[in-house]
């Protein structure tokens, strides 16, 4: 079946591509590297946030080529793009969607200075190089060389740059959502959220994120008796407290998969070792489903993650004097939820677990996402397939994210969102110049090859046949 797929993939890919002369591709792949290490130098950290000279390059870049552009905002220093080629609307628009801002550093710990874009043995060093500064840049170029051509479009081609995603989507995504949904509005959106894994220098597979995990802030307060130290107390908060955080950090949610995590473990069975492969399948058996599971909870966290709504204890806060026993105790859990988990329903279990009456359970503040899923079963996933068959040669595997991603904002209001990314080495994370790390680097090479992947597709949607 598989097969099958990416064959009528590729079939989707020759036709609309034979309509449409390719680029000159060593002049665009010199023109793609000037814009990112254009956009790399800007400082766009997230806190504080302030993309305004970013924006400011994109409109200028996309004006000269004769496109029109609007700068949207609620706060002039983090403006959003939005940049539209009309089609002949036989079909709905496709948006191509990148982030402006960056998370923060500490410049004393990078080798290369985190917004100088050095390159060095085929790489670019800078922060924002895998996150999402690569997507910005290919999204401009597609938008560019659409317009260069003149390629005719059955539907309109929307280009966003937006701010905030690193934390302040009231700026960015939340704002054009609730205030200029109608300028954004797509069938189909493509954005940052997946990457192409290579191991040892050899591209694995491809990963296309379709769902994502709800973020959610649960708090714990203990209340107790306060005392002096020299006498302990059955009551005391702490206690009470480590008891009901030992309990959530044993306990394993129901595991419950959706069509992304049925397909991602179904395929990624097809491209594994053999003792791999069983335990990927066994996942999808239910009645051997908790075999796998030990296993990825000790080996594989991840996809232990990605089988249940997750709990992570991660902030506690108690006393202030040694010889004070607190009368409170405070900790907060990162939950991440399914994104069609009962809520209300999950806090009860949580308060059954603990089943102490002086543990208050409870949601914080946090910045959450909507619920939302794209469908495997679209034109749009298809042709990623063709794209990632044609440019990589390997299967693609649709990925829940254990993270977040501003698609769920997008997907609630039913648009159709896949998230893609460039080719990146394993081992980098570990060697710490993945995204978020104190060092970020794309090879120049995935990033061209980024951009070619992104034209077929862009053509296969929304070119005219």
């Amino acid at each position: 079946m598989i097969r099958k797929i990416l064959f009528v993939g590729s079939l989707l890919s020759c036709s609309a591509m034979a309509q449409v002369s390719e680029p000159d591709w060593p002049a665009v792949e010199e023109e793609t590297l000037r814009h990112f290490r254009a956009l790399l130098q800007f400082d766009t950290s997230d806190p504080p946030g302030r993309e305004l000279p970013a924006a400011e390059y994109l409109r200028d870049v996309l004006e000269a080529e004769g496109i029109e552009v609007e700068m949207l905002s609620n706060s002039p220093e983090r403006p959003n793009v939005i940049a539209r080629l009309k089609g002949d609307s036989s079909k709905e628009p496709l948006l191509i969607m990148a982030h402006t801002d960056v998370v923060n550093v500490d410049p004393e710990k990078w080798t290369f200075p985190p917004f100088s874009a050095t390159v060095d043995g085929g790489y670019v060093y800078g922060r924002g190089a895998v996150d999402d500064k690569d997507n910005l840049a290919s999204a401009l170029m597609v938008m560019l060389e659409l317009k260069r051509q003149n390629v005719p479009l059955a539907r309109d081609v929307i280009f966003l740059a937006e701010s905030g995603e690193e934390g302040a989507t009231e700026y960015g995504i939340e704002f054009l959502v609730e205030e200029h949904f109608d300028k954004i509005n797509a069938e189909f959106c493509l954005a940052e959220g997946g990457s192409v894994a290579r191991v040892n220098r050899e591209v694995q597979y491809a990963g296309v994120q379709t769902v994502e995990k709800i973020p959610y802030r649960l708090e714990l307060v203990a209340t107790g008796v306060a005392g002096h130290g020299s006498v302990p107390l059955q009551s005391n908060s702490v206690v009470r407290l480590a008891k009901a955080i030992a309990a959530i950090a044993d306990w394993r949610s129901p595991i419950r998969l959706n069509e992304t995590t049925a397909a991602y473990f179904e395929r990624l069975a097809s491209i594994s070792p053999a003792d791999a492969a069983e335990r990927y399948l066994a996942v999808l058996d239910p009645g051997r489903a908790s075999e796998a599971d030990d296993y990825f909870l000790a080996n594989e966290p991840r996809h232990a993650s990605m089988l249940r709504s997750s709990l992570s204890p991660n902030i506690f806060e108690a006393g202030y004097r040694i010889n004070v026993i607190p009368s409170e105790a405070r900790a907060s859990v990162d939950f991440r939820a399914l994104p069609d988990e009962d809520i209300p329903g999950f806090l009860n279990q949580v308060r059954t677990l603990i089943d102490d009456d002086v543990v208050d359970v409870s949601l914080g503040e946090r910045n959450t996402r909507p619920p939302g899923q794209a469908s495997l079963s679209t034109e749009a996933f298809a042709a990623i397939e063709a794209g990632v068959n044609k440019h990589y040669g390997v299967i693609t595997l649709p990925t829940m994210s254990t993270g977040a991603t501003d698609m769920a904002y997008l997907r609630n209001r039913g648009i159709q969102c896949y998230g893609i990314g460039p080719a990146i080495d394993r081992e980098d994370a570990a060697l710490g110049f993945g995204a978020h790390s104190d060092q970020e680097r794309i090879l120049i090479s995935e990033l061209n090859r980024f951009v070619k992947f992104n034209w077929d597709v862009v053509i296969d949607l929304a070119a005219k046949q």
